[in-house]
């Protein structure tokens, strides 16, 4: 082609390489959208840790090291807390007619592979889907009246509850089971914890609003626990 030609085309590329939506800003865009969903690695099934080993070894841990979690500890805990374990949807923790009225967040601050932020579970997809970004840890310990555990995990999940999704069966009596479901669930958590070698200690002391202000919950959604966890202190 000779100069003239060059010339004449020069404007065309312009456009194009400028053009929302071009082959280069779609890549980018597009790794940006899938940065925000992490998909879990597959949880195990078994371990070399009996039931009875794990019951035995279960104790509050307030003490975090510095350490960071994985993606394959976080997806196991989450899966022990509200896993699907059956092709009709059934979950790791009992729910009253089935409803599980549960929604699991948790916090991420130090985890190898992610980014630091507020993530939802998402259990039929095992997967977490970021919804702030930042390390929040700092904030929800002062929701949690300066708990230091809540600062030092490595993550924090938080079990919050939908009660109307459970009361709309059972009406006030639903109000205990969707407690009741919270405490399997947190169970499962600190026992898969111990399978792991982890620390976790569940927490109730805390400011409802305050909870739900630094995850930005949905008016709906209550949150009923806190559950730090981490690799024991250095």
């Amino acid at each position: 082609m000779n100069l003239r030609g060059w010339k004449l085309l020069l404007p065309v590329l312009a456009v194009v390489l400028i053009i929302p939506g071009g082959c280069g800003e779609s890549k980018a865009i597009s790794t940006a959208a899938e940065d925000k969903v992490i998909v879990l690695p597959e949880p195990a099934r078994n371990s070399d840790t009996s039931l009875e080993e794990a019951l035995l070894g279960r104790r509050s841990v307030r003490n975090f090291g510095s350490e960071a979690m994985t993606l394959k500890q976080v997806g196991q805990l989450l899966w022990a807390g509200q896993g699907i374990t059956s092709s009709d949807g059934k979950r790791t923790a009992p729910s009253a007619g089935a409803l599980y009225p549960l929604e699991v967040y948790v916090i991420i601050g130090n985890v190898e592979g992610a980014a630091s932020g507020v993530y939802k579970y998402e259990p039929s997809s095992h997967t977490l889907t970021r919804v702030i970004d930042g390390d929040q840890r700092d904030s929800l310990a002062q929701a949690a009246v300066g708990q230091t555990s809540v600062r030092q995990g490595a993550i924090d999940i938080v079990i919050a509850a939908v009660y109307e999704i459970t009361t709309v069966k059972y009406g006030e009596r639903g109000v205990m089971y969707v407690h009741i479901e919270a405490g399997h669930a947190a169970q499962n958590i600190c026992l898969q914890a111990v399978a792991l070698k982890l620390g976790t200690v569940t927490v109730g002391a805390f400011d409802d609003a305050g909870v739900q202000k630094v995850l930005m919950l949905p008016e709906d959604e209550v949150p009923l626990y806190i559950i730090p966890a981490g690799n024991f202190t250095d």
